[in-house]
């Protein structure tokens, strides 16, 4: 019976042994016993497992340290690291020296590998780039600049291409030319109209623009705000009773000033227009101040000669609502909004203007008092016609007709404007 229970123990040992030399040959044991000739396992085979199929344990797995911890931030940061393209690397290199050296180097790779990038940038582009603080606001202002350069390159090839033909048309024509009734724009119109700006500075009722709004407005925003204000000054100028004109809240060698004087060049310092980093709450009295914005719950009801009028230099394409409102109640100052409901027939799209037709329309009241008059500035695509009128199809192109006018006079006016110093 010893001999029999002996005999049935070394069987059930042979079987567990066949049972674990199969697992270690279908799972990956195997692995691990190839790979233990470089490196420590916690198995070792004495002899090779087909012959005689002994494995035997080792006080490897006891004695070792324990698993070092690994850092699991260090690690995505290196697979991160490993994913990025080198050009990736050399550009983020070149953007950690902030300085306008490493600017232009980042402007010639860009424009080698093939993006919209202008033949030439200034110092003070590059200066605006440094500015940005993120990858896709520098691509965009370049892809901006480099639009503008091509336009700027097609204006003058087409301008070329006009003196080409008029010197050829001038060739077949006789010499003599009709002087009857000849179109002239001389300095002495020009000195005219700065005489009667001039009177206004002293006499004229005074109009403010607000300049206390760069930090809202983008780059491209800033330079359509000072195009504006370009335009605003040249119909003021050229109006038979022109307003007193202030910039207000101007900063020094701030972004709209750099912009304002990098437009009129030497005309900036004999412009007509008074321009200060003073508020107008410190040059003029509170109760005369009347803040002009579209968010305000009050109606400009009629036309005051004695308030000043203050109105927004903000150009804004996201319609950010309340901004230049929020600005006046900081200061105390009254509110008003055009009487656009009152008089239109309003279909679409926001109720802010931009600053040239707003001056359009406080020129107009100022001249004649009549709303419906002043409103024709208003852009037709905004509304249906006026209030009140009996057939509303012929009054609406009777309206688009008058504002049809308005605009080609805005328009005529626009292209004929001339730098002139006085």
């Amino acid at each position: 019976m010893w001999r029999a229970g002996q005999a049935l123990g070394k069987f059930w040992k042979m079987a567990f042994l066949n049972s674990v030399l199969q697992t270690v040959k279908f799972l990956p044991f195997p692995i691990l016993l190839r790979q233990s000739r470089s490196k420590p396992t916690p198995f070792k085979v004495t002899q090779q497992l087909s012959q005689c199929r002994m494995l035997t344990l080792t006080h490897y797995w006891w004695n070792q340290d324990k698993p070092e911890t690994l850092n699991l931030d260090s690690w995505k940061n290196i697979l991160r690291s490993g994913t990025k393209i080198t050009t990736d690397e050399k550009e983020a290199e070149v953007q950690g020296e902030s300085s306008i050296e490493s600017m232009q180097k980042l402007v010639e790779m860009w424009r080698l590998a093939g993006k919209p990038v202008p033949d030439s940038v200034t110092a003070e582009q590059l200066q605006v780039l440094l500015t940005l603080s993120s990858k896709n606001s520098r691509v965009k202002y370049l892809k901006e600049l480099f639009l503008k350069e091509n336009r700027k390159k097609s204006m003058e090839r087409k301008k070329l291409e006009k003196l080409k033909l008029k010197s050829e048309m001038e060739k077949d024509k006789p010499e003599r030319i009709s002087t009857y009734l000849l179109k002239f724009y001389t300095t002495s119109v020009a000195c005219f109209q700065g005489w009667r700006a001039a009177q206004a500075m002293i006499h004229g009722q005074p109009l403010i623009f607000d300049m206390a709004y760069d930090g809202y407005m983008s780059q491209k925003e800033m330079e359509n705000t000072v195009s504006q204000l370009m335009i605003c000054e040249g119909f003021n100028r050229k109006s038979d009773e022109p307003f007193h004109v202030h910039f207000c809240n101007l900063e020094p060698n701030g972004r709209s000033h750099k912009e304002l004087v990098n437009r009129y060049k030497q005309a900036w310092d004999n412009l007509l227009v008074t321009s200060t980093e003073k508020s107008h709450v410190d040059i003029f009295p509170r109760d005369r101040l009347v803040y002009l914005t579209s968010d305000s719950p009050n109606v400009l009801k009629e036309f005051d000669h004695d308030k000043i009028y203050i109105i927004g230099a903000f150009v804004d394409k996201c319609q950010k609502t309340g901004v230049s409102l929020g600005h006046a109640k900081r200061l105390q100052l009254a509110t008003a909004r055009l009487p656009l409901d009152n008089f239109l027939k309003w279909d679409m799209g926001g109720k802010n203007l931009t600053l040239d037709q707003m001056i359009s329309i406080m020129m107009t009241l100022k001249d004649t008092g009549d709303w419906e008059k002043a409103l024709s500035y208003v852009p037709i695509r905004k509304h249906l016609g006026f209030m009140g009128k009996c057939t509303p199809q012929n009054s609406k192109s009777q309206q688009r007709k008058e504002a049809r006018g308005n605009q080609e006079k805005m328009n005529n006016s626009h292209a004929k404007r001339e730098r002139t110093t006085y």
